[in-house]
């Protein structure tokens, strides 16, 4: 009987995360555009459901491993400004919001390019409905933004209006 050390090694799979990938609630994560190096971890966050914040068609081999592993895909699109004077459409958080705070699409995966800015914004927003105090928003967008920081994203999240959302909240954890 050949031991360990003779066998040929199997080939160990990697578990590469997403860019910016992180937690940010239980069933809830946020990332960068994943690819296919990633699949193999993001299998194993066993997810329900994918929302993505770019507006351009979701790429054909990750529209596979969506189908392949029964996640459903949710597509907001919102254009990645530059433009200092280019507003994030209020309305269109406020949808994906109501995707996030579903408990029923969780897991769920947040991410737009690169996982900064527009994934920021929204996670601020739901932090905001979460109560957390403005500077420990701030200071965990700017986790992901560093030196990209966007004062327009910071005022965006300041001024967003929960109003309209809070009678979702009840069933989400904070």
């Amino acid at each position: 009987m050949a031991s360990r050390e003779d066998r040929e090694p199997a080939e160990e799979e990697l578990f590469v995360p997403p860019l910016n990938f992180a937690m940010v609630d239980c069933g809830l994560y946020r990332s960068g555009f994943p690819d296919t190096a990633n699949f193999s971890f993001l299998k194993t966050l066993s997810l329900r459901s994918v929302l993505c914040l770019c507006p351009e068609p979701y790429p054909k081999a990750n529209l596979e491993f969506l189908e392949e592993n029964g996640i459903r895909l949710f597509q907001f699109g919102i254009d990645g400004r530059k433009e200092p004077f280019v507003n994030i459409p209020e309305d269109t958080i406020t949808e994906a919001l109501k995707v996030v705070l579903d408990v029923r699409n969780h897991p769920l995966l947040i991410h737009c390019k690169r996982g900064k800015h527009r994934t920021g914004c929204l996670v601020g927003c739901l932090r905001k409905l979460q109560h957390w105090c403005l500077t420990s928003i701030f200071d965990e967008y700017q986790r992901f933004a560093a030196a990209k920081t966007r004062v327009t994203d910071l005022r965006f999240i300041e001024r967003f209006d929960t109003a309209s959302l809070r009678y979702l909240t009840a069933s989400f954890s904070s």
